[in-house]
């Protein structure tokens, strides 16, 4: 009686260490390695992507200005049918209300998306217009979030980010509409290649830790 008494307490001392905070995190631990592992078993995967991804992003980096057409025809289509899945929305719920606003933006963005498509070249000009007046607008918000905060620690970088983000704007909206056939071009080409560069040394780093 007394060796079966004495066991209780060790069975529930177990039971609770199974479902204390900290073990609910084995599980995840345990996923997060099978994960890496069949991760390291695919490798090739990823350098064949980031070589492909360096690869296109050379041709448009070589070809800003087919780039340019690419992205803008790209970014039309998107609009396209972002404007018919808002239409059909406005549609499903024109007896709730909301069905001319939801039509007026579904219209709108088809009719944007069209144009793009059909006029890749003033589609261009308009993209690269609206771009450097985010960049100006995105620059003054942090410039102004770090004035605020000028005197807390870590915020200097906010502030040369916001000034080098509106001084970048400002230079794509001066050289308007002259710099509409090549600023789309050349940020897609730069973001294949950072995309290409990533995939391809994550991969090498995985067949690193596959040979080990």
């Amino acid at each position: 009686m007394n060796g079966h008494q004495e066991q209780e307490p060790s069975s529930r001392s177990s039971g609770q260490m199974e479902n204390r905070p900290g073990g609910a995190g084995l599980p995840s631990s345990g996923l997060v390695a099978d994960v890496l592992v069949q991760a390291r078993a695919r490798w090739g995967w990823f350098v064949a992507l980031g070589l492909v991804l360096l690869s296109l992003g050379g041709l448009a980096l070589a070809h800003v200005f087919i780039a340019t057409l690419a992205s803008v025809v790209f970014i039309g289509s998107l609009m396209i049918f972002a404007g018919a899945g808002q239409l059909v929305h406005a549609w499903r719920i024109r007896q709730a209300g909301g069905f001319l606003l939801w039509s007026f933006s579904g219209l709108f963005y088809l009719a944007a998306g069209l144009f793009a498509v059909v006029f890749p070249l003033q589609g261009a000009s308009m993209l690269t217009l609206l771009l450097g007046a985010m960049l100006i607008a995105v620059g003054a918000l942090r410039t102004w979030l770090w004035f605020n905060h000028r005197g807390q620690r870590g915020w200097s970088w906010l502030g040369v980010s916001g000034v080098l983000t509106f001084l970048v704007g400002l230079l794509v909206a001066i050289d308007w509409p002259g710099n509409s056939v090549w600023v789309l071009g050349l940020l897609l080409a730069l973001d294949l290649l950072f995309q290409g560069w990533s995939a391809l040394l994550l991969g090498l780093v995985l067949r690193q830790g596959a040979s080990r």
